[in-house]
């Protein structure tokens, strides 16, 4: 029997018998479904964290020198406690920093919190990021200016009243009016705006344009952190392999303004985006080493019922195997036949999950923040193991039709 004579008899004894062909690949199609939306969206998630997330919560080449580190699993109440008594990061940390960097880097502070922005037309907008920060700022977080313009140096110095929009902030207070030139009251505090942001879309769900930015020494200041303290200072090196170099001079610069021992653990945190990435990593290598196992018991429950149809199939059919071996069939022949049908029954089914994984992906990413990202070679490895499933559970099946006496196979009612 030749290979394409062999596939088309399997097809035609599957769709003689389409119901129960189907509810014997019903966990072959789970396990594939589970397998391609899950890893969809795993794939999705790391290619969104890996372009989008690092760069936008810490910018290229930048490290953010903090109190406590922007992510911590760490849940030990004694840990936190000891977070809370850290020293708060202030301007003069800032400029220490600057004047011992030893490679070329843009230094800068932000410091944030949530508020209102009222218009001059009496529009009211609540929950707005409110952002002090340096004039670097713009340089480092690569903020680009779309309409007006960003504020200098000088007018940070000296803490002028002004203001730069997130699109989304200047969009809800003006509408179509030119926002430039205009005032806002921040906590009743009027600011005139000089700049609106260019549109940069959402973040996992989270707008990236409801902000307002202003000089880190104007009022602003006051009201997202305390007297003379800052939440962050950046550090954006020119040169990515000056990375590590800038880390070792923030550490010390820090180290010696706490007056910390050699024997002390750091009372700061300096957070890159690779430390996030690495985090990542983690869980995404923790998701992956769970996957195999729970798509496995779907499979191997799909293969169990599989190998109990094609015994169904084989008693049922025992007459027709032993008038096949009566003209001629070989038992390889037998074998063989009954190994494709197996194998093109979870095939099958298989590419079933495969179509069912894809719509549910594109389901979570229409109406939800997550991504997905569909990765052919999974489709592939899907496809691989399912009519690995079938060749597996078709062979007791087979080796059984293949060991059949004609003669006794003829006898057969």
């Amino acid at each position: 029997m030749t290979g394409p004579e062999g596939i088309r008899l399997a097809l035609l004894q599957i769709r003689s018998q389409k119901l129960k062909s189907f509810f014997s690949v019903v966990g072959v199609i789970i396990g594939v479904m589970f397998l391609i939306t899950v890893v969809s969206i795993v794939e999705g998630m790391n290619r969104y964290i890996e372009e989008d997330f690092a760069n936008t919560v810490y910018g290229i080449n930048t490290l953010t020198l903090q109190r406590t580190p922007e992510i911590d699993v760490n849940s030990d109440p004694d840990v936190e406690r000891a977070y809370r008594r850290r020293p708060l990061l202030r301007f003069a940390d800032a400029d220490a920093v600057r004047s011992d960097l030893s490679v070329p880097a843009l230094v800068g502070v932000t410091s944030g919190g949530q508020g209102r922005l009222v218009s001059d037309q009496g529009v009211e907008i609540e929950n707005v990021r409110l952002v002090s920060a340096s004039s670097e700022i713009f340089r480092i977080r690569n903020y680009k200016v779309e309409r007006g313009r960003a504020f200098t140096a000088p007018e940070d110095r000296a803490g002028l009243a002004v203001l730069v929009l997130g699109w989304e902030a200047a969009d809800k207070l003006f509408g179509t009016l030119d926002p430039i030139g205009r005032t806002v009251k921040v906590d009743r505090r009027p600011f005139r705006i000089i700049g609106v942001m260019e549109k940069r879309g959402s973040l996992l769900g989270m707008s990236l344009d409801n902000y307002a930015v202003a000089p880190a020494h104007s009022a602003m200041a006051g009201l997202v952190s305390p007297h003379n303290v800052v939440g962050n200072i950046l550090v954006r090196v020119d040169d990515e392999r000056d990375m590590s170099r800038a880390m070792l001079d923030i550490e010390a610069t820090m180290r010696v303004r706490h007056r910390l021992r050699p024997s002390q653990s750091n009372d700061f945190a300096i957070d890159t985006a690779e430390e996030s990435l690495g985090f990542w990593t983690r869980i995404r290598n923790i998701l992956f080493i769970a996957f195999p196992g729970l798509v496995a018991i779907a499979l191997v429950v799909g293969g169990i019922v599989i190998m109990n149809i094609m015994l169904v199939s084989v008693s049922e059919r025992t007459r027709e195997i032993g008038i096949r071996k009566a003209i001629g069939a070989r038992s390889a022949d037998i074998h063989f036949q009954v190994l494709v049908e197996s194998a093109m029954l979870s095939g099958l089914g298989a590419l079933i999950g495969i179509a069912v994984g894809v719509l549910l992906a594109q389901l979570v990413r229409a109406v939800s923040p997550l991504p997905a990202s569909i990765a052919p070679l999974w489709m592939i490895l899907s496809v691989v193991l399912g009519v690995g499933v079938g060749v597996l559970a078709g062979l007791y099946p087979a080796a059984r039709a293949a060991r059949l006496d004609p003669v006794v196979a003829l006898r057969a009612e």
